[in-house]
């Protein structure tokens, strides 16, 4: 790995413009000494201030006063990179910030990387790697659950259960490369019964963070929430109603919806994901097929399906468009919301007359549904919605204390390590050698450190530089 301490970094930590205070982070060896030529504290000097304390100061350029600012000393190792830290704390303007880095640059700073600065707080030990990207999940959360969850990840709560089941894994490994030393002499240091009970813990162990995976991704980007139906049931009216807002192109013309539109809407703590996607019908137009299809997709992969329908509509009409929705939903475990649109135009009787029809149709069907009579136009029914919908995730919210996964990366590395699990207790039961009972078992200590960022091997620029990525500029 290259060495990336030799030099000096800079970037701002805030954007300009958007507040009263921007944020000027700087780190590496020569922090104090650059920040000390291009900053004059009103007493004392940067390079001669303890950690953890504050200064007030002037920045210059050209003889001229840029900024009055506060700079805030932190001295190796105690800092978030482990390296001399400066942090400069001057007025939100653009043309501060910018000529405040100017100078820092011309003096030996350089601009760093996006995510550099988590980059070196991994690399100097601040952090592992689990906890590094839980970084960028803390700044981006914007529910309660998906700050807690990032949060516990971020404190080392995560990494932690990932420790306990490496150390278990290399406890195993170490009894068979034990064996492995001593196989002229035909020692067995295992007992294969005992290890291969401890095995089969250890992978239900894994098998349950890497479920965990649904549950934690639907706390970090939002549960998805497919909004579908027959052309011109009132979709995209209902999804302008629940944002309060005109996101989706209304018209009476039969389908306008070709694509799915996607929009956050946060209720009670967690993220909803609407879907709102094309209506379903037989058409003969190429890319409104095309809509068709994605629209069928999206209920595949939606944790809630809401299947509109007009509550004007005749009996029969009802449950055919009713039946075309239920015979798309595959998922035994689906949560389907029935929403009778238009509900302001019909009486009590029909919407009555309408969820009996539904409960009859619903009843051979093994799926969670229920029925809210609605009106996009007037907003009748939304907040008994947006109730059922919080209801019904509250798993989640009681979900989000204990560990989760919310990372791609890792969930393909617990599977992989659970794939490595089975067959290391395939062949133990199989009577397999030892050498190749081993071999399973270092693939699946590999899979977790990779996870916590330990061994990547020949690949470790790559790797951390696509998890970086990601991060943001001053972070």
């Amino acid at each position: 790995m290259k060495n990336l301490f030799s030099d000096t970094i800079v970037a701002p930590a805030t954007v300009p413009g958007t507040g009263a205070i921007s944020i000027i982070r700087v780190s590496g060896p020569d922090a104090l000494s650059i920040s000390n030529a291009v900053v004059q504290l009103r007493n004392g000097k940067v390079t001669e201030s303890r950690g953890y304390t504050i200064h007030y100061g002037s920045v210059y350029s050209n003889g001229t006063l840029l900024d009055d600012v506060l700079v805030s000393v932190f001295r190796a190792p105690h800092s978030y990179t482990g390296e001399d830290s400066v942090e400069i704390s001057a007025h939100a303007s653009h043309y501060i910030v910018s000529e405040i880095i100017r100078l820092l640059i011309e003096t030996g700073c350089r601009m760093a990387e996006p995510g550099e600065f988590t980059k070196r707080a991994y690399i100097n030990g601040k952090m592992d790697l689990a906890q590094a990207e839980a970084v960028a999940d803390v700044i981006s959360a914007n529910t309660s659950a998906a700050h807690k969850v990032a949060m516990n990840q971020l404190k080392g709560g995560y990494s932690k259960e990932l420790e306990a089941l490496r150390t278990e894994l290399l406890e195993m490994a170490s009894l068979l490369e034990l064996e492995l030393d001593f196989s002229e002499e035909d020692v067995e240091f295992a007992d294969r019964d005992k290890l291969l009970s401890l095995l089969k813990t250890t992978l239900l162990h894994v098998e349950k963070l890497a479920s965990s995976f649904r549950q934690g991704n639907m706390i970090k980007n939002g549960i998805p929430v497919a909004i579908v139906g027959a052309v011109n049931a009132g979709k995209s009216s209902l999804l302008n109603a629940l944002l309060g807002e005109d996101r989706a192109i209304v018209s009476s013309v039969e389908g306008t919806t070709r694509d799915t539109i996607e929009e956050i809407l946060q209720i009670d703590g967690l993220s909803f994901r609407f879907i709102d996607t094309a209506g379903i019908r037989e058409s003969t137009d190429q890319i409104e097929r095309i809509g068709i299809e994605r629209t069928f997709n999206k209920i595949d992969s939606a944790e809630v399906v809401l299947g509109v329908i007009e509550g004007i509509k005749n009996p029969t009409d009802f449950k055919a468009d009713l039946s075309l929705i239920l015979d798309h939903v595959k998922a035994p475990s689906k949560k389907v919301i029935i929403l009778l649109n238009k509900a302001d135009l019909i009486s009590q009787d029909d919407i009555n007359n309408f969820v009996t029809l539904a409960n009859s149709i619903v009843t051979s069907i093994d799926i969670k549904y229920i029925v809210i009579p609605v009106s996009a136009k007037t907003g009748e029914g939304l907040e008994q919605l947006k109730k059922v919908l919080s209801e019904g995730q509250k798993e989640l919210l009681t979900a989000e204390s204990g560990t989760l996964v919310t990372n791609l990366r890792h969930y393909q590395a617990l599977t992989a390590s659970a794939a490595a699990l089975r067959r290391t207790a395939a062949a133990l039961e199989g009577g397999i050698p030892t050498d190749l009972v081993a071999e399973d078992l270092r693939v699946a200590i590999a899979s977790v450190n990779h996870i916590l960022g330990r061994d990547l091997g020949l690949d470790s620029d790559t790797v951390l530089g696509n998890i970086f990525a990601h991060h943001c500029i001053g972070k």
